[in-house]
């Protein structure tokens, strides 16, 4: 890679490093990657839901979920 002066397998090999170490984190705590994103762990709670096809009420039950939040710098520099 021209911009880094690394090989791509190195590339790889630092990325494929920082998704361990991420999603090993997320678990326990946010994780923000400065300047670009923010992941962390959120409970949604139970809630009432539709079947589209049929218009009948269904219970979608509780559970965790990883959000990715864009952060402001990388949002002001892409828009």
């Amino acid at each position: 890679m021209s911009k880094t002066e690394m090989a791509k397998k190195e590339v790889v090999k630092v990325l494929d490093a920082m998704t361990e170490v991420v999603k090993t984190t997320v678990k326990k705590e946010a994780v923000e990657i400065p300047g670009l994103v923010k992941i962390e762990k959120k409970h949604r709670a139970a809630r009432m839901g539709r079947n589209p096809q049929t218009g009948e009420a269904v219970k979608i039950p509780a559970k965790t979920v990883v959000k990715a939040r864009v952060l402001k710098k990388l949002k002001d520099s892409v828009l």
